[in-house]
C-alpha cells in the first residue's frame, strides 16, 4: 500500500508540471536528426569554420603586432617555446601511461579546438572536418582520446556510441560559456590554475568579493563579453602570448564600459593616466588554487602518489603581483635566436616594454614565471622538452634530445641548463572598490612598489610631502 501511494504522489507532481517548463527548448534541436562529427555543423556553417580555421584558437599561431622582435612573423604556441609545457609539437597527441596501466596524459591536443589532426595553414575539407565546434559550443559536451581501427588517435565525444545521447547535446548549442573556456585556460600548465594564476575554476560560478565583473551578484559577465570578436578572432591577449587575434589592444577604459577617469575622486583619477586599473583592484592572484610560480626542468621529481614523474614545481597561493612599466608591446625570446640574458643574469622568455619615460607605458601587475629550461651550448638556441614522453620514464635527458630533434631537426647534442623568467598580465579576479588597494599600500613605508626599479629617484608622494629648504 505504501508503494502504491508514493507513486501516485509522485505522477501527481509530474503532471502538475507544465509541459513548457519539463523539457528546455535549444536552439538546434530542429535543425537536424542526427549528429555525424563536425560535416553536420558544416551543413549550414562551412563559412563560420572557415573563419575559425584561420583563428588563433585553431592554427596555434597568429599575427604578431605585439611582439617588437617577430619581424612580421606569425607566432603562436606552436612554433615558439614557453617555459611551462615547453612546446605542443613532440607531444601533439599519444595516451601516456605509468607502470600501474593509468592515463598521465593525452598530448597537448587536449587543450586543441579540434579533433586530434595537427592544424595545417592550408584550408582543406579534413582540415574544416577536424574543427570540434561542440568543444566550444555545446553545453554538457565532453570527449575522450580514443583510437581508430587504423591506429591513429582522435578526440570524440565520449556518447560516440550513443546517438541518442549524443544527438542530445550536439542541439545544446550556445555562445561559450564560462565552464566552456575555463576548461582549456583554467586547466593548462598541468593543472588548476597552474599557468595563468588568475583564470581559476572559481570564476566559473563565483561572487564578487572574488571578481566584480564575473561574480553572479556583480557584473554577472561571460568571458566572451569581454574577449568575444567578429568571425572568431577573440579580442584582447595575455602580455606574454606570442599571436594576436584582434590587432586592438583591450583596454578597460576605452569607454566601453569604462573611461579614462572613472573615479569620483580627480586624485584618483590622475593615477589613472599612468597606472592600470589591475594595480589596485588585484591586489593577490592565485586566491582559490596555488599557481606554479617556479617550474624547473634541470631537477626531474617522483609524484608517487601518481607514479608520474615531474619537473620541480614551485606553487604559491595569495601572490603579491610584481609591478612594473607595459606598453603594450613586448621582447620575446624567440626559437632558433640565441638567447638573451637580461641584466640579472636570467633569460627573458618575455619581456613588456615601456619605462616611465614612455608617455604610452602604464604600470601594470604581473605574475612573473621563473624556470629552469636547456639551452644548446654552441648556438645558445632555447630547447624544448618532450614532456609526455618525460613524464612516464624520467628520463629528461632523453625527452630534451627527442624534441630537438622534432623541432629543430639535430642530433647528438651537446646543451646546458639557464634560468628563465617570463612576465604574465594579472588581469582577473578584479576586486571592488571597498576592498582595492588604499595610498599607504603603495606610499607607505612598507608599501609594494620598487621605486628605484622603476625609475624614481624616490616614492613620488614622499617627493611632495618633503619639507622645502
Amino acid at each position: 500500500m505504501r508503494r502504491t501511494l508514493v507513486l501516485l504522489a509522485v505522477v501527481s507532481i509530474a503532471s502538475a508540471v507544465p509541459v513548457d517548463a519539463a523539457k528546455k527548448k535549444y536552439s538546434h534541436e530542429e535543425y537536424f536528426e542526427h549528429y555525424e562529427g563536425t560535416k553536420t555543423c558544416l551543413t549550414c556553417h562551412e563559412d563560420e569554420a572557415v573563419t575559425f580555421f584561420h583563428s588563433q584558437h585553431y592554427q596555434w599561431t597568429g599575427e604578431t603586432p605585439a611582439i617588437v622582435n617577430a619581424d612580421g612573423e606569425k607566432l603562436g604556441k606552436k612554433n615558439t617555446i614557453n617555459d611551462f609545457c615547453t612546446n605542443p609539437i613532440p607531444a601533439w597527441i599519444g595516451i601516456t601511461k605509468n607502470s600501474r596501466g593509468e592515463i598521465l596524459s593525452q598530448g597537448c591536443s587536449k587543450c586543441h579546438a579540434g579533433l586530434g589532426k595537427m592544424p595545417s595553414p592550408e584550408l582543406s575539407r579534413e582540415q574544416l572536418e577536424n574543427i570540434d565546434c561542440l568543444i566550444c559550443h555545446a553545453s554538457g559536451y565532453n570527449r575522450n582520446l580514443y583510437e581508430n581501427e587504423d591506429g591513429s588517435l582522435e578526440w570524440k565525444p565520449i556518447l560516440w556510441k550513443n546517438q541518442a545521447g549524443l544527438d542530445s547535446v550536439s542541439k545544446r548549442i550556445g555562445n561559450p560559456k564560462r565552464t566552456s573556456c575555463l576548461r582549456c585556460h583554467s586547466g593548462s600548465g598541468g593543472g588548476p590554475n597552474y599557468k595563468r594564476g588568475d583564470i581559476e575554476y572559481e570564476l566559473a560560478d563565483t561572487d564578487r568579493s572574488y571578481d566584480v565583473h564575473m561574480g553572479t551578484d556583480g557584473g554577472d559577465m561571460a568571458c566572451t563579453d569581454c574577449h568575444g570578436g567578429e568571425n572568431h578572432r577573440m579580442q584582447g591577449r595575455g602580455v606574454d602570448l606570442m599571436g594576436s587575434d584582434s590587432p586592438e589592444r583591450l583596454r578597460c577604459d576605452n569607454g566601453v564600459c569604462h573611461d579614462s577617469e572613472p573615479h569620483a575622486k580627480e586624485l584618483i583619477n590622475r593615477h589613472s593616466a599612468r597606472v592600470d586599473c589591475t594595480v589596485c583592484h588585484i591586489p593577490t592572484f592565485a586566491k582559490a588554487d596555488a599557481t606554479d610560480m617556479i617550474r624547473d626542468w634541470s631537477t626531474p621529481a617522483y609524484n608517487e602518489a601518481k607514479d608520474k614523474h615531474v619537473a620541480t614545481i614551485t606553487m604559491a597561493k595569495d601572490v603579491v603581483p610584481e609591478i612594473g612599466w607595459y606598453n603594450g608591446t613586448v621582447w620575446a625570446q624567440l626559437p632558433g635566436v640565441p638567447i638573451t640574458t637580461q641584466s640579472d643574469g636570467v633569460v627573458g622568455m618575455v619581456i613588456p616594454q615601456g619605462s616611465l619615460t614612455d608617455p604610452e607605458s602604464k604600470l601594470f601587475a604581473f605574475k612573473v614565471h621563473r624556470g629552469r629550461m636547456p639551452v644548446l651550448t654552441e648556438d645558445r638556441w632555447l630547447l624544448p622538452i618532450n614532456v609526455e614522453e618525460f613524464f612516464a620514464d624520467g628520463d629528461i635527458d632523453g625527452a630534451v634530445r627527442e624534441a630537438a630533434h622534432v623541432l629543430y631537426g639535430l642530433e647528438d647534442i651537446d646543451y646546458e641548463w639557464v634560468d628563465v623568467k617570463r612576465y604574465m598580465g594579472i588581469y582577473h579576479g578584479v576586486q571592488p572598490a571597498e576592498t582595492a588597494l588604499r595610498c599607504l599600500d603603495c606610499h607607505g613605508p612598507d608599501g609594494r612598489l620598487d621605486w628605484a626599479g622603476l625609475g624614481y629617484e624616490t616614492d613620488p608622494l614622499a617627493a611632495v610631502l618633503a619639507p622645502s629648504h
